[in-house]
């Protein structure tokens, strides 16, 4: 679960079978969490994700926390970019 508040909004990312019936949200996505934690000082890691993703016309929802990232893309396009991320080099564990 994730809960941002910012001055406009507030935002839960939580699994949608919790949700209550007659709440506003997004259904049909699936999460990939990036392994490890991740320290401060390292640099362009969402971007090496992030970029071939994008070159492939993927849209992707990130959620970064203190330890590390997770992307959460539709479950329609979830296939498609386990595939594009390990063509970009990246390993994929399911």
């Amino acid at each position: 679960m994730s809960l941002t508040r910012t001055a406009g909004e507030l935002s839960l990312v939580y699994c949608e079978e919790a949700v209550p019936d007659g709440v506003r949200c997004e259904q049909g996505w699936r999460c990939l969490r990036v392994a490890g934690t991740l320290d401060f000082s390292l640099v362009g890691v969402l971007a090496s994700l992030l970029g071939p993703l994008a070159d492939a016309g993927l849209s992707v929802f990130v959620v970064s926390t203190f330890d590390t990232d997770y992307l959460l893309v539709k479950q329609t396009d979830f296939q498609r970019t386990v595939d594009v991320l390990r063509r970009a080099g990246h390993a994929v564990c399911r």
